[in-house]
């Protein structure tokens, strides 16, 4: 398999270049097409006579001395076709090394036309001169296995076609049909290629119709094709018949043979040569990668184009680069035009803490709120209009976005952090996404063509929020329905695209559409105000609209509105109610309300939570959800400082509670109130009172069933997501802490200095397993050492150890490890390096004198290791160190954390989100937005140190920053190190950028200040300007932007005191290398007046250059200095959480925790150790409450026993970790649940918490005192309802268990298996009778004792399940699916209906009947209940399956012509007034009903009363639907197992085939009604 190439500039040429262009992929398929012709239609033979056989004959029959050929022709031959097989070979494995290039020459038309080779071979086989005809070489098919045909002006084409091929002649494609699957490929081209297919086909008349016209020519060629076809097909396939006898067949045979005795030597002429033939389509790597390799390379043409563009990568994409699943974004930039609003927009969102100082009357910075206004609009300009990133305006354009004043420069106001303004580039990204939807809603507003003056002058100027977008665009709907459906189609970028635009009608039409329709709506405008008036009322101070008062109540109003004549009948009260609908309606749609009240969600919201029946019981009050368990009224303004909300939602979707956000009853009566007021009429007479009473339950109803739910499901939404950014904030901060830190700097060291370290680990502190593994890395990252030693107890391994230290001089020995083992080695190794032995060393006898061995200043520290953890199972490390081990691996991690930790978590990508940051919340944040803001923060420390491109092209490990700096990402920094490692690897100044155009205008513009360009100190820099152009310049190794190098060099020569004489003609530069080695540079640059030169830059050009001059000067004085904080040394609680994973939480003072003894003392102190590895002593003083116990006779060891934790000492330099321990009774007894209780929140539901404790208690008590039953039976067991089922789960169907009720002791429950995880439960009560106990299931069903109670009910029940269930009727699985397959039955067979049957999963042991009567109703379901001797249809019983099928079929008929014989139809969906037409006889269509298991009662889907049936055995009469009188229909009595009703008098004869088993008066009904011979049941 090819690999895929790494360079994507290359991949990009390829691309550029196919191998073949569309017109040769024509040429192929005209070709294919051709050869079709020739293979499979034989209509284009000759005429059969004798003129065409002797052709025939004398093309084919060739003398003897024809046959020889010449040697010297065949040797020739014979090479070609070697040098063909060579260059097919060389093709193939360039193929296979590379993904192929379209050829640079163009394809020559030459390629066209047939050899000379083959010409030759043409005559000599043929005896005819090719020389001046115009032949097009067929092309073969890219799958075609037919042989090519040959050409002759003189025949057809001759090819071997089966016996089946040409007895079957119809079915081959005709030369018009394959011309047809070619069209749209030959519409651009013309007819060139029919031309020469007509050529080539037809030469034999040229001579004879050389008179005639193309016309007239094309008029003979079709008749003749056709009575050539007409001719094969009355001869078949027989040879004689083809105008050839078989002799002559016979002949050829002879001579030529069947065309395959030499197919091995024509095997390399098969081969397709590219220059001779057209070449294959271009084999993309697309077609051979998988999708996912492509995307993790960045090869899709999405990544080409983020490449190429001049947009800063990060700004490309909708998410984070570091995801794998980032995608290119669509997104249109902002316009100048457009700035403004985006600022007043982004300013009112920034942050309640700048909307306080800045904008309220008391706030502190008032005064310069415009100032404040300004900034956010610089930074939007800055960020979507110019595509500048956020480091390169905190760097280059800060003066823009602080406060600036020419007046007052002393005055020094941050107007914007540097946290704000990536606050400030995501509310822009919100604001871009809201300007498209708001200008495709006015656009489809435009596509309406009204004047709509309230969404003109009202609405539009107030959409401000993604939210009223979509509320105005289902306002817009509603009021607009009639209208074209199109012009609401509003798209974005990112929505998919539709490939069918077709609609499907509507499947139901809302209540509110129908009373619209309706008088009801005239009826609504009596409320004297329109609905949108209300809201411009309720929004404005001065009530703008007024209510027109009725004359009439709104009772006798809406009496003018009944209609006399409607089917339904209409009260005033009945219209009213529709009316209050259609104004809450409209109300409750309006925008602008709806805004209002997300507003005031987001103020008075609160927020209460109820724990559902398995939270009580499984949240205790150490449970982490015990905070909130009974949360109640707490504002959601609280909630946002805090993650409690999103594990809030976790315990939701759980399902342990109940989440409820709510208004208030003052907050939600207050609103109420301003509406009613902007609704309500002002008379005071009684009718105005009536109809303000009105309106305001219009008022009550609009805030229930509209408002109110709206602000809800906003207010969840709104708070989730403030409540994860500032969680993923937290994170980033937190992440900030770790890498914003310099290198470990020794005493002695500069700052910037890379220190060499060594890294030692036991691994896990096995000594019988795990070896010291030691790396040495020097300061430049590269592996210098790697020792693995057994211990440092031995004195050879502590002499190899000294030994490595005394060699490479390391800056800091780093020290790691899985357990607290780790501590151990930590301690041996500061000995090892202080030149003093251990106290009691073993290596060192007593009666040797200590000896003064060699002391190292080598400091020994703990870094953090969780990178380190992840980087030595990683690819990553594989790719680097292949031969290293995994704890070597760790340890290279461990000395680059030291190196630089910003190097290491910039490594990691995404699989920085496996790094903790937040342990308890941190999993709440979605992975996306948590690498967002981790990125943001890489992204931030990145570009405040700089990358040294030099070092990035050629050290893979430091390349990782390079796709953080400001402008780049993956994509644009990995092309850019191969731009630079193709000119050599190596980069003189930044000017190359441009010039060796590596970067783009906009990308060099971001990225250019944080790319440094180290000088060499011992180079000279030239004096002359003109000696070296493309020299270094010392500027290149500053954070100072290249468009700010003027201003540098003007410091410099200020600060030198020189003039511009006494730099003419020298380097531009060369005064700042003058004033960077003066030694009196720091005075000479401090003396300079910055302020008056900001001012004077600011007067001259408008230019904000303040902190740029100060950001210059320290530049010169110290060229990329640290500014990160130092190296920090871990806390020694990180150092024990880190080696044992413990926390300050998890051995808090008072917690009862498992130790085990290791020793004990003879000081009778007991050493232990923790779970987690750490240390723990227990004192003679807290061994026992009674003292004087010895602690032998307590303890041994290896023994595990409960301790209370008394106190942890952390001693991090001497590496002591120890817990103090008790073991003494009266600590243990007291428990430890006061230490480990979850804190309550404030907002507490003091009340509900103590009733459902006493709840839970009345049950743990109830539990108690129910005896445990013993009953001896082998079928008993003291199960609940679960445990029956997973004790039946791997039984028989039909199995028993028979286990304690929970409804009391004088209830047994049995528990039977009907079908794999479908369970019947039987409730049988014990009653106590003087005869004795008898066990009742129910009335009818009593049993002396549980082996007949198994054997008579649950088993007779189980045959009967049985017997149904091997019906052919039967379906297994869910009732869907036996819905399904009606519905296939139905539609194959549309003349006959279909019933069927399955389980009832709602009610174990019951079935459903699921039948559909026609195509064109939908399936209707019965209950079949089943007892121990019937099956019972509605209650009626049956006997067997046989009969449950006869009385549903009888059933269904009776109901039929009772529908069919009553004139009135049914009633519309949501009461419009009017009723579905009668329906006739013979169109009944059984509609949807919901079956309920009513005694008696047949389930009617067409309204009104269900007819009572008679008696279960009697023959009554019932009523129709409607309560009209009908004639008794026979046989409707169901049949029993115990009585037979006797037969009508009128019943006729018995058809002559009876089912066997049926009932013959049935059975003649149903074949007289139906016929099982017409399609019925």
């Amino acid at each position: 398999m090819s690999s895929l190439p790494d360079d994507p500039v290359d991949r990009a040429i390829h691309e550029d270049d196919p191998m073949q262009s569309n017109e040769e992929e024509e040429e192929v398929g005209d070709a294919t097409m051709a050869d079709g012709v020739g293979v499979t239609d034989s209509s284009e033979e000759g005429e059969d006579d004798e003129e065409e056989e002797k052709r025939i004959r004398e093309g084919f029959i060739v003398d003897e001395d024809e046959e020889v050929e010449d040697e010297d022709e065949e040797e020739e031959r014979r090479r070609r076709r070697k040098r063909r097989k060579r260059r097919h070979r060389r093709r193939g494995k360039y193929m296979l090394s590379q993904i192929p290039t379209r050829a640079e020459h163009p394809v020559e038309e030459e390629e066209d036309a047939l050899e000379e080779d083959d010409l030759e071979l043409l005559e000599e086989n043929t005896g005819t001169s090719f020389r001046n005809r115009r032949l097009t070489r067929l092309r073969r098919g890219r799958e075609d296995g037919s042989p090519p045909a040959s050409s002759s002006p003189r025949r057809k084409q001759v090819v071997e076609s089966s016996e089946d091929d040409l007895d079957d002649d119809e079915d081959l494609p005709q030369v018009q049909d394959i011309q047809r699957i070619w069209d749209d490929e030959r519409a651009g081209r013309g007819q060139e290629d029919e031309e020469d297919m007509d050529d080539f086909i037809d030469y034999e008349d040229e001579e004879e119709a050389g008179g005639l016209d193309e016309q007239e020519r094309e008029e003979r060629r079709r008749e003749r094709k056709k009575l050539e076809r007409q001719r094969r097909r009355a001869m078949g396939s027989i040879p004689e018949l083809s105008g050839i006898d078989a002799g002559a067949w016979e002949a050829i045979h002879d001579v030529f043979g069947d065309g395959h005795e030499y197919d091995w030597a024509l095997a390399g002429d098969n081969e397709v040569e590219p220059d001779e033939e057209t070449q294959k389509p271009e084999m993309k790597y697309q077609d051979v990668f998988e999708p996912s390799e492509i995307r993790a390379r960045m090869l899709t043409e999405d990544d080409d184009l983020i490449r190429v563009q001049d947009i800063p990568e990060r700004m490309q994409l909708a998410t984070s680069s570091f995801s794998q699943s980032s995608t290119l974004s669509f997104h249109q930039n902002l316009t100048e035009s457009d700035i403004d609003d985006a600022a007043a927009w982004v300013t009112s969102r920034l942050s309640a803490r700048k909307t306080r100082d800045f904008f309220s009357d008391n706030g502190p910075y008032y005064s310069y709120r415009e100032a404040l206004v300004l900034a956010v609009t610089n930074a939007l300009r800055f960020l979507f209009v110019q595509e500048f990133e956020v480091p390169y305006i905190w760097t280059h354009k800060r003066d823009y976005i602080s406060y600036f004043n020419p007046q007052e420069m002393r005055t020094r106001i941050e107007l914007i952090s540097l946290a704000e303004l990536w606050r400030i580039q995501a509310l822009g990204q919100k604001y871009r996404s809201l300007l498209e939807r708001r200008n495709s809603l006015f656009a489809a507003y435009s596509r309406l063509n009204v004047e709509d003056d309230y969404f003109e002058q009202t609405l539009k100027p107030k959409i401000d929020t993604v939210e009223m977008v979509a509320d105005s665009t289902e306002w817009l709907t509603m009021k607009y329905k009639s209208r074209k459906q199109d012009a609401f189609d509003v798209h974005f970028h990112d929505d998919e695209e539709i490939a069918d635009r077709k609609r499907k009608a509507p499947s139901r039409v809302s209540a509110y559409e129908i009373a619209k329709k309706s008088v009801v709506s005239k009826l609504a405008e009596g409320y004297g105000i329109r609905p949108h008036e209300v809201v411009q009322n309720f929004i404005s101070l001065d009530r703008p609209n007024f209510v027109e008062d009725q004359e009439l109540n709104p009772t006798a109003f809406a009496e003018q509105f009944v209609n006399p004549d409607s089917l339904v009948p209409q009260t005033p009260a009945e219209l009213l109610r529709r009316a209050r609908m259609i104004f809450a309606t409209e109300l409750g749609k309006d925008p602008l309300l709806r805004q209002t009240i997300r507003d005031f969600f987001k103020v008075e919201a609160q927020i209460s939570v109820q724990p559902t029946e398995r939270g009580i019981n499984k949240i205790d009050e150490h449970h982490p959800y015990f905070n909130f368990k009974y949360l109640h009224h707490k504002p959601i303004s609280q909630m946002l400082d805090s993650a409690q909300f999103l594990h809030i939602i976790a315990a939701e979707s759980e399902h342990l509670v109940n989440v409820s956000i709510y208004l208030t009853n003052e907050a939600k009566g207050r609103f109420e109130r301003l509406l009613n007021d902007a609704f309500a009429s002002d008379s005071y007479s009684d009718i105005a009172k009536a109809w303000n009473e009105e309106r305001s339950r219009v008022v009550q109803e609009a805030l229930d069933q509209h408002l109110v739910p709206v602000g809800m499901k906003w207010c969840r939404e709104w708070l989730r997501e403030e409540v994860e950014d500032a969680l993923a904030v937290h994170c980033g901060n937190k992440l900030r802490e770790r890498i914003d830190v310099a290198p470990f700097a020794p005493a002695d060291s500069q700052p910037g200095y890379s220190p060499s370290v060594l890294a030692i680990s036991w691994g896990k502190g096995d000594p019988q397993k795990d070896a010291i593994t030691i790396v040495m890395l020097d300061d430049m990252g590269r592996l210098r050492e790697h020792v693995k030693i057994d211990n440092l107890v031995d004195q050879d391994y502590k002499d190899e150890f000294t030994d490595l230290l005394r060699r490479r001089r390391p800056d800091v020995i780093v020290v790691g490890g899985f357990s607290m083992a780790t501590t151990k080695l930590s301690a041996r190794v500061k000995e090892l390096l202080s030149g003093k032995p251990a106290e009691g060393d073993p290596a060192t006898p007593d009666w040797r004198p200590p000896q003064n061995e060699q002391s190292f200043d080598i400091p020994v520290i703990y870094v953090r290791d969780e990178v380190a953890r992840i980087y030595q199972h990683s690819k990553r490390a594989t790719e680097e160190f292949s031969t290293l081990s995994p704890i070597a691996k760790y340890c290279v991690g461990l000395a680059r954390y030291a190196q630089n930790p910003l190097n290491e978590y910039a490594a990691l990508g995404a699989d920085i989100t496996a790094i903790s940051f937040e342990d308890e919340d941190q999993h709440l944040i979605p992975k996306e937005k948590l690498l967002i803001a981790l990125e943001r923060v890489l992204v931030d420390v990145t570009n405040k140190v700089g990358v040294d491109i030099n070092r990035a092209v050629t050290d893979s490990y430091y390349q990782h920053l390079l796709p953080l700096v400001c402008g780049l990402g993956p994509r644009k920094a990995h092309a850019l190190v191969r731009k630079i490692a193709s000119l050599g690897g190596n980069l003189v100044n930044r000017d190359q950028f441009i010039k060796a155009g590596l970067l783009t205008t906009k990308i060099f513009l971001n990225a250019a200040g944080f790319l440094r360009i180290s000088q060499d100190p011992d180079v000279k820099p030239a004096k002359n300007r003109h000696v070296d152009d493309d020299g270094p310049d010392p500027l290149d190794d500053t954070r100072v932007h290249p468009e700010d190098y003027e201003l540098a060099r003007k410091m410099a020569t200020d600060a030198l005191e020189l003039d511009e004489e006494d730099i003419h003609g020298e380097h531009p530069s060369r005064v700042v290398t003058l004033i960077m080695r003066d030694n009196d540079n720091e005075r000479k640059l401090n003396e300079l007046n910055l302020d008056e030169f900001a001012v004077n830059m600011f007067e001259a050009n408008e230019d904000r250059k303040r902190h740029t001059l100060n950001v210059i000067r320290e530049e010169l004085l110290k060229p990329f200095a640290e500014q990160r904080g130092p190296f920090p040394e871990l806390q020694p609680w990180e150092v024990l959480t880190m080696l044992s994973g413990e926390t300050p939480r998890t051995l808090r003072t008072g917690l009862i925790i498992s130790v085990l003894i290791v020793r004990i003392e003879v000081t009778d102190t007991v050493i232990t150790r923790l779970d987690s590895g750490i240390e723990g002593i227990i004192t003679p003083d807290y061994l026992s409450a009674q003292g004087n116990v010895k602690p032998k006779n307590m303890f041994k060891k290896g023994q595990a026993v409960q301790a209370v934790v008394v106190e942890v000492h952390l001693d991090l330099p001497m590496d002591h970790f120890q817990v103090t321990l008790s073991t003494r009774s009266i600590d243990l007894t007291q428990g430890d649940g006061l230490f480990r209780r979850v804190k309550r929140d404030e907002y507490w539901n003091t009340q509900q918490y103590e009733r459902d404790l006493e709840m839970q208690a009345r049950k743990k008590r109830a539990e108690t005192d129910r005896a445990r039953r013993v009953i001896k039976h082998p079928n008993f067991h003291n199960f609940n309802a679960s445990q029956a089922e997973n004790f039946l789960e791997k039984q028989q169907r039909g199995d028993v268990v028979i286990r304690p009720s929970s409804k009391g002791v004088d209830h047994l429950a049995v528990t039977w298996k009907v079908e794999d995880k479908l369970y019947q439960h039987i409730d049988v009560t014990e009653i106590n009778t003087p005869s004795g106990p008898i066990l009742a299931v129910d009335d009818k069903h009593q049993y002396a004792d549980l082996d007949e109670l198994i054997v008579n009910h649950v088993q007779a029940i189980a045959r009967k399940v049985e017997e149904l269930m091997a019906h052919e009727k039967f379906k297994h699985g869910p009732e869907d699916e036996l819905h399904l397959s009606l519905k296939n039955f139905v539609a194959a067979n549309p003349a006959k209906s279909a019933y069927g049957f399955t389980l009832n999963r709602r009610k174990p042991g019951h079935f459903n009947l699921c039948f559909l009567a026609n195509k064109n109703s939908t399936v209707q379901t019965w209950p079949v209940r089943v007892t121990p001797e019937s099956y019972c249809l509605f209650e009626a019983p049956v006997a067997g399956v046989p009969e449950l099928c006869d009385a549903f079929k009888v059933r269904h008929l009776h109901q039929s012509q009772n529908l069919a014989n009553t004139g009135v139809g049914g009633k519309t969906p949501y009461g419009a007034g009017a009723r579905t037409p009668a329906r006739t006889p013979g169109h009944v269509t059984p509609g949807h009903m919901s079956v309920r298991q009513v005694p008696g009662r047949t389930p009617n889907p067409y309204g009104g009363q269900t007819p009572a049936p008679p008696p279960a055995y009697g023959g009554g009469i019932p009523s129709s639907s409607y309560g009209i009188p009908t004639q008794p229909p026979f046989g409707y009595q169901t049949p029993s197992a115990y009585a037979h009703p006797h037969p009508p008098s009128q019943m006729g004869q018995p058809p002559p085939h009876i089912p066997p088993g049926m009932n013959p008066q049935r059975a003649a009904m149903i074949q007289n009604s139906s016929g099982w011979d017409q399609g019925g049941w």
